[in-house]
């Protein structure tokens, strides 16, 4: 089966009920973990963006505190799994601060890490690469947000 384009579900959903676009969405929530993530973000904590980061950055605190640090190739892994999953928080919100904060956020655990991430050129490619992310984001946000960032990327 071919999957259509978003403009036809679109125009497909605007021809359905309030009751049937919900048994839709909870039907969705079952099949995929990604889906039911969205739909709590979105109808949970959307209101209050703040929270949702604290959220965030609390689970990055705990997955930055079970990385095996045995040795750099489990530290990769482990470093990968947890940008990748900040990403993903990040495609939920879709908010540019939030995604500044974000990933600012992730830069500050990883270059505080034990062992020192400069031993590892992987690591240190990809605290560069999100420093470099970071920095071309910042210049799309509001004049006093920008301050207040490029402050905190100083200071790493």
């Amino acid at each position: 089966m071919k999957a259509v384009s978003v403009v036809t579900i679109r125009k497909e959903l605007k021809h359905k009920s309030s009751e049937e676009l919900a048994e839709l969405c909870l039907r969705l929530s079952r099949f995929k973990k990604e889906n039911k993530e969205l739909l709590t973000y979105l109808l949970f904590e959307a209101d209050s963006e703040a929270g949702y980061i604290e959220t965030v950055k609390e689970e990055i605190d705990e997955q930055f505190d079970i990385i095996n640090t045995d040795s750099y190739f489990y530290i990769k892994k482990s470093v990968r799994k947890i940008l990748r999953n900040t990403k993903k928080y990040i495609r939920y919100s879709l908010n540019k601060e939030t995604e500044v904060e974000l990933l600012l956020y992730f830069c500050k655990k990883l270059k505080a890490m034990k062992p020192s991430i400069s031993r590892n050129t992987t690591l240190t490619n990809i605290y560069d690469r999100n420093i470099e992310a970071i920095t071309k984001k910042i210049v799309n946000l509001h004049e006093d947000l920008q301050y207040d960032f490029n402050m905190e990327l100083d200071e790493m």
